[in-house]
């Protein structure tokens, strides 16, 4: 594993060989930063992320032996986005994480905290709003936020051009994509970086080019993460990294 600071962004930029190892590396961080949360504040608030790329740590995490190093009694989960379809559809990230996952741990019922996208989507984003003022405390922040990035430089559902980059007010919002023709709902801003841990998951050659830009610092939505009082991570495979190291 490489490490080192990511130009502009502030944060540390991991470099693992391969998507395998990418995988085993975000488990055994999840792992770490449960078990650091729970003995500090007595419970994991996790904000999980969707796509294909966290998938095979969530599988991992289901699995011996490291759904054993979890205190799941103890563990809270939140989604950092949704797709406004049913909890069974096949886009919908809970489903994904049910299935790779939360079905797998024995996690109570009442921990799992997920977004109601089969909902209208400002209705659902209202729902989840009051979801996270109910059930995060008094400080309001995350123990560990998950996130990916897609080629375009969008973060949880937080896509270039949209009004949701700019709120500044709720948690939580909908946001209606025009390229995708699709309504999502998604975290904003100021709580993924009001987080204790946000960790960046990228792999692939096809996100090469735009973690260069975020090197760079151009203002994409990945590269307004930037946690106010807490730590950043960006966890990537030597393919993501090509144009960042290309000797790695």
């Amino acid at each position: 594993m490489l490490r080192g600071a990511l130009g502009p962004v502030v944060g540390e930029l991991e470099v693992v060989s391969d998507a395998e190892r990418l995988a085993q590396a975000a488990a055994d961080r999840v792992v770490a930063l449960a078990s650091a949360a729970i003995v500090e504040r007595g419970r994991f608030t996790v904000a999980l992320a969707g796509g294909s790329t966290p998938e095979p740590a969530y599988a991992l995490l289901g699995e011996q032996p490291l759904a054993q190093e979890v205190d799941w009694a103890r563990v809270e989960v939140y989604w950092g986005d949704e797709r406004c379809v049913p909890p069974d559809h096949p886009d919908s990230n809970y489903r994904m994480a049910r299935r790779a996952l939360l079905g797998r741990v024995p996690i109570p019922g009442e921990n799992i905290h997920r977004i109601h996208g089969e909902l209208p989507p400002r209705e659902a984003a209202a729902a989840y709003r009051l979801e996270l003022q109910d059930n995060l405390g008094v400080d309001g922040r995350f123990d560990l936020v998950l996130l990916g990035m897609g080629p375009d430089g969008h973060t949880a559902s937080l896509f270039p051009g949209t009004d949701a980059l700019n709120e500044g007010e709720h948690s939580v919002v909908a946001v209606y994509v025009e390229k995708l023709d699709a309504w999502r709902v998604t975290l904003t801003l100021p709580v993924i970086n009001a987080a204790h841990q946000v960790v960046f998951l990228v792999s692939g050659e096809a996100k090469a080019d735009v973690l260069a830009r975020v090197h760079a610092g151009e203002p994409l939505p990945a590269a307004m993460v930037h946690p106010v009082d807490g730590q950043l991570t960006w966890l990537v495979d030597r393919d993501a990294a090509s144009r960042l190291l290309p000797d790695a």
